[in-house]
């Protein structure tokens, strides 16, 4: 008991710590200097609203990670209202549903073995060889030997689709340029006045959802090489082409990735794989295609976990996979593109 109360009092110091990081990194976002160095970010924007005690931040940020049924599967999750998402509620009934998925369970190189196998003793909170068990936000509780969502309850445990117990870590590459009409020049909206962004989409294959090309970082990988390494494969459909053609992409790749970058969020992502005991967390890093030039020499081309690929009008209209809406939105503001036709939108 003593031992859980005390990481309790950890965990609570961490998101305290993580929030007065955010606090200070908000206001350094508010001006968006240039980068003299391609391998240094300009700022981030961590995730805290899945941490804060209102509900009405829980119902905003920890929606889809309550969804039935489960991904895959005709699984339904236990219900969890707002006002019970969070751990620090005491909630006596609560009666998750268990479900990990066969795939999961057939012991893939990309998944752990189950919490009750005796050679399985994984170090949470740290990195472990190498397998990074560490959160983008703090550290997490361990409740009978599982790891504990930070954001709160999501009526199921187990892995569900996720390979790792506690977070599972992808990195999201949001490329981006400027509609441009037949001489050139930037196209501005309408309305807001404010000049038209477009970033790179894919069709999910797995829910026919549209989002951001990305995907898990392998074990020992670098975020910057998975960032390179998701688009190409995604929406260059770099997995299939001749190794001449895979030198070209490399080479326009190596351009693109190379330059001028900006770190928009890291932290949890409200996904509907997620459950009480695994759940997504991600670093997505916007490039910007500032002339188009790099990018008119890349054909794209769905390829991988992608059905289709194109460029789309960033704006509100948008509906796309998990956080991925939440992420665009911040490109669009740090890049002072449109966003809304209403003014009154913040």
């Amino acid at each position: 008991m003593a031992a859980r109360s005390l990481g309790r009092a950890v965990a609570a110091v961490s998101l305290s710590v993580a929030l007065a990081s955010a606090a200070v990194g908000s206001s350094v976002c508010r001006s968006f200097p240039p980068c003299r160095n391609s391998f240094l970010t300009c700022c981030f924007h961590l995730n805290t609203n899945i941490m804060s005690g209102s509900n009405d931040a829980k119902e905003n940020s920890h929606n889809k990670a309550r969804t039935s049924p489960y991904p895959g599967s005709k699984v339904e999750r236990s219900q969890v209202p707002n006002e019970k998402v969070g751990w620090v509620v005491e909630w006596q009934d609560y009666n998750p549903v268990e479900y990990t998925a066969v795939s999961v369970l057939a012991g893939p190189r990309w998944a752990d073995p189950q919490i009750s196998e005796s050679s399985f003793s994984p170090k949470f909170n740290e990195k472990d060889g190498h397998v990074e068990r560490k959160s983008q936000n703090g550290l997490y509780e361990i409740e009978n030997g599982r790891p504990r969502n930070p954001a709160g309850r999501t009526g199921l445990v187990g892995r569900g689709l996720l390979g790792r117990w506690g977070p599972n870590h992808a990195a999201d590459p949001i490329i981006t340029r400027w509609k441009r009409d037949s001489s050139g020049n930037k196209i501005s909206h309408p309305v807001s006045g404010k000049n038209i962004l477009q970033f790179v989409a894919i069709k999910r294959k797995d829910c026919g959802e549209w989002a951001i090309p990305g995907g898990m970082v392998d074990p020992g990988e670098k975020i910057s090489a998975t960032l390179k390494r998701e688009f190409g494969e995604e929406a260059l459909n770099s997995l299939q082409k001749s190794s001449a053609e895979k030198r070209e992409i490399e080479k326009q790749l190596h351009k693109l990735f190379n330059q001028e970058q900006l770190v928009i969020y890291k932290g949890y992502v409200d996904d509907p794989r997620n459950t009480d005991n695994a759940w997504m967390e991600t670093e997505a890093v916007n490039y910007h295609d500032e002339t188009g030039e790099v990018m008119d020499n890349l054909t794209l081309e769905a390829g991988d976990d992608a059905g289709k690929v194109k460029w789309v009008d960033i704006s509100d209209k948008l509906k796309l996979y998990a956080s991925h809406l939440h992420f665009i939105k911040l490109v669009a503001e740090k890049r002072d593109a449109h966003w809304s036709e209403d003014s009154e939108t913040d």
